[in-house]
């Protein structure tokens, strides 16, 4: 958990005036928020005893006309690239790439410290104010941001996390502190356009309601207008999928899109269906973009987004270009190709990439500047959300142990300060290591030839070959790390920590 450095306090460590801005928000909305994770700790335990998640009922959500604002400024989302909010360097890049949207990350991609949270929340108000900058050394120059007409996004943290240590011996919701800091901080009058927060992890349509009226605090304690905030939403957990209308519906006044958080899904899918041995995920990189599983719900989310004048965006292809290996180079961009092409043949609007060489090959497969007008012609709009991935890609033994080398390298980069790691071609975040400890926690549950006879034994070999090729002068401190991320590692499969932290 994230806690504020020893002997903080929030009157004297944040920015003046910011305690009497808060703390009437955190009366007011942390129980809630606290309230609204044991609801999901409730439903996942009601999963796992065979009670799986369904569609709601009919309601006005899903049987009457009614429409969200979508603005000119942000109609066209056909690539929204994304990263971590405290590498400045990244966020420059990907602010002057040229594309649509740059979302940048407090979250999946971050560290959750201290250190690094105020980092980021310093480059994103930089950011939003076209001031940030970074230091080429390899040019010898100051790189800034270029005037565009990008829209900004900024994902806060999701309900799922706390914030411990800004208020004393008590817990604080990390989503409200995040959105109160951003919003006490800023000068609305220096925007380019209103603020726009990406809302992660939410697992259902009541949780819309919270966000609704925090927007709706944050807006009348600063004495914003309406419309000076915006949102998007991922839809990156099973259940939530089943009420993608109605979260709509209930954040209707701030939302314009949807995004299907594909990776986050999964880890998800594999969550809620870890009691059903027909739910075994092969290994991870053999697994077809358009799997059914995958499939259904990007068929039917720009049905369910466009029938209520918002945005479907699609996911982040994990396959990583690069400007050193004009092979893996090439094989990536083809990849991106096909995985984006397959994204707007769904009537997506739009999709996630990551790296700025990425952006025009994405913008290219999505008519500008998105396909509001189109609906898919489905057969129905409520879809067997849980196809079981039988019969697909490959389930090896040596998927098993590529995926304990990388939630050992994963782990080590956090400990390193890095919330996304580039492994083995593949741009890897936490989305990556909680479906692989979820993966192995299935795999040593229904045992196969995928199955390792001991976790523990597997967990030391592969520690044993990473550290087998580390480079020569590569000190003790750092085998140690990567010991202690082993040892982290194995220790959240062992005891069920799947949650996203």
């Amino acid at each position: 958990m994230n806690v504020a450095p020893a002997g903080f306090a929030i009157e004297r460590d944040l920015p003046a005036g910011f305690a009497q801005f808060y703390l009437p928000l955190h009366r007011r909305f942390t129980p809630v928020q606290q309230a609204l994770i044991k609801t999901r700790k409730d439903q996942l335990a009601r999963a796992h005893a065979g009670e799986l998640p369904d569609y709601l009922p009919p309601s006005e959500a899903t049987t009457t006309a009614w429409h969200v604002e979508l603005p000119r400024w942000c109609a066209d989302q056909r690539n929204q690239m994304t990263g971590p909010a405290d590498d400045a360097e990244l966020c420059v890049k990907m602010l002057n790439s040229g594309a649509p949207g740059v979302m940048l990350d407090l979250e999946d991609s971050m560290a959750n410290t201290w250190a690094h949270l105020m980092l980021g929340h310093r480059n994103i108000v930089s950011a939003l104010y076209g001031e940030l900058a970074y230091e080429d050394s390899k040019r010898g120059r100051t790189v800034a941001i270029e005037p565009s007409a990008t829209v900004v996004w900024n994902r806060v943290r999701g309900l799922h996390l706390s914030q411990a240590g800004v208020i004393t011996q008590t817990l604080t919701s990390a989503s409200l502190f995040d959105l109160a800091l951003l919003v006490f901080s800023l000068d609305y009058e220096r925007l380019r356009h209103p603020l726009c927060i990406y809302i992660p992890k939410s697992e259902s349509a009541e949780e819309a309601i919270w966000w609704k009226e925090v927007f709706d605090a944050l807006l009348e304690a600063k004495g914003w207008e309406r419309g000076s905030l915006k949102a998007m939403a991922l839809i990156e957990s099973h259940p939530i999928a089943y009420q993608m209308e109605e979260f709509l519906y209930n954040l209707r006044e701030y939302i314009v899109g949807l995004n299907l958080g594909r990776w986050d899904y999964m880890a998800s899918l594999i969550h809620f269906n870890i009691a059903d041995p027909d739910w075994v995920l092969p290994d991870r990189n053999t697994i077809p973009f358009d799997v059914p599983f995958f499939q259904r719900v990007r068929t039917v989310m720009p049905e369910l987004a466009h029938k209520h004048g918002a945005l479907a965006i699609g996911g982040m292809t994990a396959l990583y270009p690069s400007r050193e290996d004009a092979e893996l180079n090439a094989r990536a961009l083809a990849v991106l190709e096909r995985d984006k092409a397959n994204e707007a043949a769904c009537l997506m609007d739009g999709a996630w990439t990551g790296h700025p060489d990425q952006n025009a090959i994405a913008v290219a497969q999505f008519p500008f500047p998105n396909q509001l007008k189109k609906r898919p012609q489905l057969e129905t709009n409520r879809p067997d959300l849980r196809p079981a991935p039988r019969g697909v890609g490959s389930t090896t033994i040596d998927g098993t142990r590529a995926a304990v080398r990388t939630v050992i390298r994963y782990r080590n980069g956090v400990l390193e300060g890095r919330g996304a790691s580039l492994l083995d071609g593949y741009m890897e975040d936490l989305a990556t290591d909680r479906i692989y400890r979820l993966m192995i926690a299935q795999r040593l549950r229904y045992p196969g030839n995928y199955s390792p006879e001991s976790l523990a034994t597997t967990f030391d070999q592969e520690l044993d070959r990473i550290v087998a090729e580390l480079p020569d002068d590569a000190g003790a401190a750092s085998r140690d790390r990567y010991r202690r991320a082993r040892e982290i590692s194995e220790h959240m499969i062992s005891s069920g920590t799947f949650d996203p932290t």
